[in-house]
């Protein structure tokens, strides 16, 4: 008897364009949701005949309350091999196996970078005005050349993106936690002596911290007012890094001149929410790892976490801490 394979929100529905599902289909069918499930009774009655369901990133949550709800789930694949929002150990407490997928870094620091240049050109105002019959020019850009940009992390998508900085002729300067001056100076990068120094000299000030419990909540009201008045924020990261209402005070208040944001606290993002009215931010709906090569990288190596689960040899699996 086949198992059932759910694959939710493949919003572009291009998940089984792309990768060869055939390789299981002799022992697995596979139904796509293209809409998001938020409610977690209508996930369960989506998903509950499943043995087997594939998860885009973060966008829906497993919590222990959902595997014990899903007594025949043996199987979770999760794109990329770090998953916030699925509850490990709960999984592993149910008898489920959770396998992931490798990511590439570059689709993230390429949309970092179209963020930075959008807000500091005013692209979308600008184009919107013309399309629109608007003013011919409303708006002066701010110049990236000379100017400090400032990167909280400087792992994989940060190192790469002081390098473009450097290439706009940029001084670049980064800061966390365990960063040393020895990683920093072999990437030609000032270390900042302190979070503070680095809000207070930079820019531009882009995220790129993996999501913890000292990372959560780390920019607040207050680290916000310490920013130039004129710089930008930009999180491609992860949105609890931000405090979701200090930045839109902030974005209201003119603490800072504006900000791009990839990344929400409850996705897709409410049709009502404050972030849809500021004139200041420069949104997109989570696009960060939304690239063919990615999307190809994932869906390809889902199909291999199956077809390995399925030979009793898991491949790529993701156990709790």
């Amino acid at each position: 008897m086949k198992r059932r394979c759910a694959v939710l929100d493949d919003y572009q529905d291009v998940a089984l364009s792309m990768a060869d599902w055939s390789q299981v289909r002799d022992t697995v069918d596979v139904v796509v949701h293209r809409q998001h499930i938020a409610d977690q009774d209508a996930l369960v009655e989506s998903v509950g005949d499943c043995e087997i369901v594939v998860v885009m990133r973060e966008r829906t949550p497993f919590p222990a309350e959902v595997f014990a709800r899903l007594p025949r789930l043996e199987l979770l694949v999760t794109t990329g091999m770090r998953n916030a929002s699925v509850d490990l150990a709960a999984a592993a407490r149910h008898g489920v196996t959770v396998c992931g997928t490798a990511s590439g870094s570059e689709p993230a620091v390429e949309l970092t970078w179209a963020l930075i240049l959008g807000l500091v050109r005013h692209l979308v105002p600008e184009s919107t005005a013309l399309r629109d019959g608007g003013p011919w020019q409303s708006t002066v850009g701010t110049d990236l050349y000379s100017s400090r940009l400032g990167l909280l992390g400087l792992g994989r998508i940060g190192t790469n993106v002081a390098r473009i900085g450097q290439a706009f002729g940029m001084e670049v300067a980064a800061w966390s936690r365990n960063l040393t001056a020895e990683r920093a100076e072999a990437e030609g990068v000032r270390l900042a002596s302190s979070m503070e120094d680095l809000l207070e000299t930079s820019d531009v000030v882009s995220v790129h911290l993996v999501l913890s419990e000292r990372s959560r909540g780390l920019l607040g009201a207050a680290e916000l007012r310490r920013m130039r008045p004129g710089a930008f924020l930009v999180n491609t990261a992860r949105a609890a890094i931000v405090d979701q209402r200090a930045l839109a005070d902030a974005l209201r208040g003119g603490w800072i001149a504006g900000a791009g944001v990839d990344v929400f606290e409850q996705e897709p993002l409410a049709s009502d929410h404050i972030y849809r009215s500021l004139p200041n931010l420069l949104a997109t709906p989570h696009l960060g790892y939304v690239t063919r090569n990615n999307y190809e990288r994932f869906f390809t190596q889902a199909v291999e976490d199956i077809r390995a689960f399925l030979a009793d040899e898991p491949v790529r699996v993701l156990a709790p801490r």
